[in-house]
């Protein structure tokens, strides 16, 4: 990392982006994260039409106008057991596809009793209490993530389609930002970075690109967002050390460093020192790597000013390891 800070010195500061008039980390047009070239986002395909599932997609708007987007409870309740419910199941699942589809040829403005719907079924269906994890010190002596066979979640059938239907949602360009925020709101997006702990990769990488597109389009969000993933990073690395969805939030703030204008705030250099830069003290640094230092490059391609500030936190950071 450190040959990549150096390279980055003689580099003028770039110019503000245009993508962020308030200083507010926009998101870039290069980062990461673009779905024209991001390795891990979602394909932007998912988010074209495809009617063909659905013989009636108009189903989905009188679902959405009358107020019974949230599922059935009993459904709900066996959506990890594959053998209960399949007719109920099977229902909902071809319910959710017409809504899926719906949502992707919609041609006018979600008014507020649809976006009240939309977030109650997202809700229903995706909020929930992960499995706790031990946070031990024994066990994690012997924890090795790297050797962990991947954890799959039961319900991803189920899951996934929720996914898509709010990726497609956030995404609209008929889901008004003044109005949606009033639901998709910091209750909202907290309940989403919960799921980010997540130990199935495939729903991580959904979480992600809902994210990206929420900081992208609620700007007023953007300060919450930032704040509360730099509360999860002080739990990683101080607390328990443990979290599998590091490297995904990381890939999220490289593509939001990378929108910061000039001159940074102070805000931004603090995050950078307080919690980035203590981020290699975690044990398996080595799962998110890559990602932190993209972010850290950022930065000082940013300010070259700041290379400084990292070589002497990383050698802090080694002298007590």
């Amino acid at each position: 990392m450190i040959k990549q800070i150096w390279g980055k010195l003689p580099r003028k500061p770039s110019k503000p982006s245009i993508n962020d008039s308030n200083n507010d980390g926009g998101l870039h047009a290069h980062s990461s994260l673009n779905s024209s070239n991001g390795p891990n986002s979602i394909n932007n395909s998912k988010l074209s039409s495809n009617s063909s599932k659905s013989s009636n997609p108009s189903s989905g708007a009188s679902r959405l106008n009358n107020g019974s987007l949230v599922p059935n409870s009993k459904v709900n309740q066996g959506k990890n057991d594959p053998a209960k419910n399949l007719k109920e199941k099977d229902i909902k699942r071809q319910t959710l596809h017409e809504l899926v589809d719906y949502i992707s040829t919609v041609t006018s403005k979600f008014n507020e009793i649809a976006m009240q719907e939309i977030t109650r079924m997202v809700a229903a269906n995706l909020f929930r209490t992960l499995p706790s994890m031990n946070h031990d010190n024994k066990i994690l002596e012997m924890f090795d993530p790297e050797d962990e066979e991947p954890a799959m979640e039961p319900a991803w059938s189920h899951l996934q389609i929720v996914y898509d239907f709010l990726l497609r949602f956030v995404a609209s360009s008929e889901t008004d930002a003044k109005l949606a925020k009033r639901y998709i709101d910091h209750s909202f997006v907290l309940r989403l970075l919960d799921l980010f702990d997540s130990e199935d990769q495939r729903e991580r990488e959904y979480l992600k690109t809902i994210l990206h597109r929420i900081y992208g389009k609620f700007m007023v969000h953007r300060p919450f967002i930032r704040k509360e993933i730099n509360n999860i990073f002080y739990i990683f690395i101080f607390e328990t050390q443990r979290h599998n969805g590091v490297a995904e939030m990381l890939e999220i703030l490289g593509s939001v460093i990378n929108g910061f204008a000039l001159p940074l705030k102070e805000e931004h250099k603090l995050f950078l020192l307080r919690a980035l830069i203590p981020l290699h003290k975690a044990k398996f640094v080595s799962m998110y790597h890559q990602q932190l230092s993209y972010c850290i490059t950022q930065f000082v391609e940013k300010d070259f000013k700041l290379a400084d500030t990292v070589v002497r936190g990383l050698l802090k950071v080694l002298a007590h390891d």
